[in-house]
């Protein structure tokens, strides 16, 4: 089977299914397995080259909206009759989902109903670990530092904060991401800051910016130094890294209650 996975969450999707080897052609942010860097780049995921896409004869085209804008690329494909499909995770559960219908799709089913059952397995374990924290922490999570971008309550970060032992402040608006500003943000005074910029490698996020923004040397989360940078590949895609991300959330929330939960090793990839 040929597959063309057009953006990095279903790149990785794909490879914890165990058909990272069938991949020929990903858009050019995926980057994990690390080899697909080596395979047929299509552009950027919100402007896939179509040209290529078609050249590659591919058996099964993944493709996207999970990010806005990528209706252009389904709309290319619908108008060339190039069958794909489409996945649109919002949730953990919806992720659990995609596994098994790529599982079918690539006619693997009992593979990916293992893979789903170890996700939901680790999911189940860090609820029971969350439920044992009596004061979870407020955890603001930036996306993008300006204009302020942030995951609200119709997003995967929501659930990931809760089984981490924390909550999302912005989990009650109702919408996967929010545009606000830095007064906004001061105003909840979050226990806890996440900076995970979409696009943007950890090493060049410098968490000091945080001491220019109005008010900010008086946030709780500032005076106490709790202020991590993490990696927007293990946070920002809907994909099974997520778990991971999550796994080291909880550690660095609540070390004690997180510390022994392991990822299985069917989803142990490196």
């Amino acid at each position: 089977m040929r597959i063309v996975s057009l953006c990095p969450s279903n790149t990785e999707l794909a490879a914890y299914l165990g058909l990272t080897d069938h991949i020929v052609g990903v858009d050019d942010f995926s980057d994990w397995p690390p080899e697909v860097k080596q395979l047929e780049q299509l552009g950027p995921d919100l402007t896939i080259d179509i040209d290529k896409v078609e050249a590659l004869k591919p058996d099964l085209i993944l493709s996207s909206l999970s990010v806005p804008g990528m209706e252009k690329n389904i709309e290319e494909l619908d108008r060339r009759g190039l069958e794909h499909l489409c996945l649109n995770p919002q949730s953990l559960d919806d992720i659990v989902q995609d596994l098994i219908s790529l599982g079918h799709a690539a006619g693997i089913p009992e593979r990916a109903e293992k893979v789903a059952e170890a996700f939901q397995a680790v999911i189940d374990e860090c609820r029971q670990a969350a439920k044992k924290i009596t004061a979870p922490p407020a955890l603001y999570w930036e996306w993008w530092p300006k204009p302020v971008f942030t995951p609200g309550g119709i997003n995967w970060l929501s659930e990931i904060s809760r089984l981490a032992g924390g909550s999302n402040v912005y989990e009650s608006v109702e919408l996967a991401s929010i545009q606000t500003d830095w007064a906004d943000v001061a105003a909840k005074n979050p226990d806890v800051i996440c900076m995970a910029w979409v696009g943007v490698q950890p090493r060049k996020v410098n968490p000091e910016i945080l001491h220019k923004r109005p008010g900010w040397t008086e946030l709780e989360a500032v005076k106490n130094k709790r202020v991590h940078v993490l990696e927007e590949a293990l946070y920002c895609r809907p994909s099974p890294r997520l778990l991971e991300g999550l796994i080291k959330l909880g550690r660095i929330l609540h070390p004690e209650q997180y510390q022994a939960i392991e990822l299985p090793e069917i989803l142990q990839l490196k």
